[in-house]
């Protein structure tokens, strides 16, 4: 979307879709021979994302139009959506960056990028964006701090839409008074990964902003235990309040509609779909309506959620140390394993996501052949 695609991708002049590929799995074909952008964890999750890299020939703009025509398509069917895009913080924090890019440059070129999303949003007629930062759980220097404030200081002059700063996987202890200071018009923040954020927010939130509550866990297949997330929010009842997910709805299966699960599972298991219904039923919970929901999610948490297996009760009670105690011992383990195996003195796998070379697929299409 914003061009930064590493000049050695750029140089095969391949088309759009070739380059898509090239990035996640490399390219070796007629136009030459890349290798695939390398793969990184998403935050403390095991969702990965390609690690972008950003070169001093690097020309940040914005060229890609899928955020936009996503937009407009669901408009087409009358329906009115919050874009999201990742955070310019966050982003930079995830790149690889070579030595001789100006950081100042870099900057500025991303902030303009930004602004240039910001105001074809705004001409295609959107209200809001949001602007997610899960950047700003992790522990930030100084340094980092003052990065953040600089890119959202010069982004958000003379914004044209509504923006939301969305952040999960934890709390924003190391920040949270810069972001509250910050021009925009709603604030997300993660209440269950996040161990401080309910006493981050007790020391302080500006009245003109909505509050985005992540109080339904968005990484997890279990229903909410409303007592207890109605016990979080309740301080902060008086304040312009949005309940939300702890995080995107990405790491759930989609419905439980479509599974077999006995009644004693499927009672407690909530998948996306069924975590929407749950945060409007928490919703008319907070303003006291439809308070008989409230006392069955408490009969179901203080019921007994499964009969105990008699006979594994029985066998797990009669364990005593010398059940878990190996025989032989590692040494002689060590040497009978390397005696039958023959293996060398390091043996190694290889891991799945090898890069898939032409030299790789060769070799392995010879081992299948075995020549």
């Amino acid at each position: 979307m914003f061009n930064i695609v590493p000049a050695a991708v750029r140089s095969l002049a391949l088309t759009p879709l070739e380059e898509y590929f090239a990035l996640a799995r490399g390219y070796q074909w007629g136009k030459g021979d890349v290798k695939a952008r390398p793969m990184k964890k998403w935050f403390n999750t095991n969702y990965h994302y390609l690690t972008p890299k950003i070169e001093a020939s690097t020309d940040v703009r914005v060229v890609g139009t899928k955020i936009f025509d996503e937009y407009q398509e669901a408009k087409s069917l009358g329906i009115e959506t919050r874009p999201v895009i990742l955070g310019p913080f966050t982003f930079l924090q995830l790149a690889e960056i070579d030595d001789d890019v100006n950081q100042e440059k870099l900057i500025i070129q991303l902030t303009v990028a930004y602004q240039e999303v910001f105001s074809k949003f705004d001409n295609l007629g959107a209200k809001w964006i949001q602007l997610d930062e899960p950047g700003l759980v992790r522990d930030l220097s100084t340094e980092q701090v003052n990065v953040f404030e600089t890119l959202y200081q010069n982004l958000l002059v003379d914004k044209p839409l509504n923006v939301l700063i969305q952040t999960y996987f934890g709390d924003v202890r190391d920040v949270y008074h810069s972001l509250i200071t910050l021009p925009v018009d709603a604030i997300g923040l993660d209440f269950v990964e996040g161990k401080q954020t309910k006493a981050l927010l007790t020391s302080g939130f500006p009245e003109d902003k909505i509050l985005y509550a992540g109080v339904v866990n968005g990484k997890n297949i279990w229903r909410n235990q409303f007592e207890q997330t109605l016990l979080q929010v309740k301080d902060f009842q008086n304040k312009k309040l949005v309940l939300s997910t702890s995080c995107s709805l990405l790491h759930v299966p989609y419905t439980t509609d479509n599974e077999s699960f006995a009644p004693e599972i499927v009672n407690y298991f909530l998948f996306a779909k069924e975590k929407l219904e749950e945060l409007k039923v928490l919703a008319s919970l907070v303003e006291h309506k439809e308070m008989h929901l409230l006392q069955q999610n408490k009969a179901l948490f203080g019921a007994k959620r499964f009969e105990e297996n008699s006979e594994l009760k029985e066998k797990l009670e009669q364990l005593t140390t010398k059940d878990f105690e190996q025989s032989p011992d590692f040494e002689q383990r060590r040497l009978i394993q390397k005696n039958v195996y023959q293996l060398p003195d390091l043996p190694t796998t290889m891991i799945g996501s090898f890069p898939q070379t032409k030299e790789v697929k060769q070799n392995r299409s010879k081992w299948k052949k075995m020549k």
